[in-house]
C-alpha cells in the first residue's frame, strides 16, 4: 500500500513526536509499504522519511520547486516530484497514495487533511484517513469536531470519515485492517 503522512516540517517541534514518526516510517517499511510524503528533511516529515530509508523503503517525496526556500528537502527518496503548486501537489498526494495518515503539524497539514477529509466527504475518493493523534496532540481538535456537531456545522457522522488512534501499530493495524 502506498501510504501518504501528513506531518510538520517544522525543526522546532519536540523530540517526542519525531521518535514517533521515526518509527512509524521504520514499521511502515517492514509490513511492506510505501512512503508517500512533502518531501521535506526536518520534523516530522524528515523523521517519517529517515525511518522508511534507514529501512530500504521505497519513498516518494512530492513538493513544489520552490520550496526549498522555506525548507531542506530530502535529497536520499527513491523518486521525487517536483509540481509547480501546493494545489499541483496535494493532487498528487491524492493520485499517488491508498491511504493518510495525519501526524502533528501545523497549518500546511491542517490544510492536507481538510482537503483530504473534504474530498471524502464528498465521495471523490473513499481511502482510509487516520490521525495519529500521538502524544495526545490532536486531542482539542477532535474536541472541537464534536462541539461543530452539537452546533449543527457539520454533521454527526463526521469522525466516520476518518479513525483516530494513538500508536504507531494502532495506525497501521487500521490501514491494513477491513474496517472503514
Amino acid at each position: 500500500m502506498k501510504i501518504c503522512f501528513y506531518g510538520a516540517a517544522s525543526k522546532e517541534i519536540k523530540s517526542q513526536y519525531t521518535e514517533e514518526a521515526y518509527k512509524l516510517g521504520e514499521e511502515l517499511v517492514k509490513r511492506g509499504h510505501e512512503l508517500v510524503f512533502g518531501g521535506g528533511e526536518n520534523g516530522m516529515m524528515g523523521a517519517v522519511s529517515k525511518g522508511a530509508l534507514d529501512n530500504d523503503g521505497s519513498v516518494l517525496g512530492i513538493a513544489p520547486s520552490w520550496i526549498d526556500e522555506f525548507d531542506t528537502l530530502e535529497n536520499n527518496c527513491t523518486s521525487f516530484i517536483y509540481t509547480e503548486t501546493m494545489d499541483e501537489r496535494k493532487n498528487f498526494f491524492l493520485m499517488n497514495s491508498d491511504a493518510f495518515i495525519i501526524a502533528p503539524g501545523g497549518i500546511g497539514t491542517l490544510d492536507e487533511f481538510f482537503e483530504a477529509i473534504t474530498l471524502k466527504a464528498l465521495n471523490q475518493h473513499d481511502k482510509k484517513i487516520v490521525i495519529f493523534n500521538c502524544h495526545h496532540f490532536y486531542d482539542k481538535m477532535n474536541e472541537t469536531f464534536m462541539y461543530m456537531a452539537e452546533e449543527g456545522v457539520i454533521k454527526r457522522d463526521f469522525n466516520d470519515l476518518f479513525k483516530v488512534e494513538t500508536t504507531v501499530e494502532g495506525v497501521l493495524d487500521y490501514l491494513e485492517s477491513e474496517e472503514d
